[in-house]
């Protein structure tokens, strides 16, 4: 059985992976972006466990090709994402991180529990 901290950190790790993998190769340009990472965000944000994500897609690195746009890269998101499973949250980030997009926790922590008398 796994504790409810273990799955808010599964969660956003799979979040992350999948936006990754489901996206990455994605035709892009400059004047897209902002509407590529809203779909983004919507799709992500509907799915269990899901509290919040940000997108936000580097367009300096989006260079057309000869058909005038380019295509979604790795190197290219930052992306915050907030999962919670019963009083445990978790912050992970998608992140370019020495030439590589690196996932990572952020942090990991339980909602205090308010008690009644």
């Amino acid at each position: 059985m796994t504790s409810d901290r273990e799955q808010a950190i599964f969660e956003a790790g799979i979040k992350l992976g999948a936006l990754y993998h489901q996206w990455v190769g994605t035709p892009i340009s400059r004047q897209s972006a902002k509407s590529i990472e809203s779909a983004i965000e919507k799709a992500v944000i509907l799915q269990p466990f899901v509290e919040r994500i940000s997108v936000k897609l580097d367009r300096g690195l989006m260079t057309e090709n000869r058909f005038g746009y380019s295509e979604l890269s790795g190197l290219m998101f930052d992306v915050e994402i907030v999962t919670r499973v019963g009083f445990s949250y978790c912050r992970a980030r998608l992140a370019p991180e020495k030439g590589y997009p690196f996932m990572r926790l952020e942090e990991c922590n339980e909602i205090p529990r308010v008690s009644r008398h």
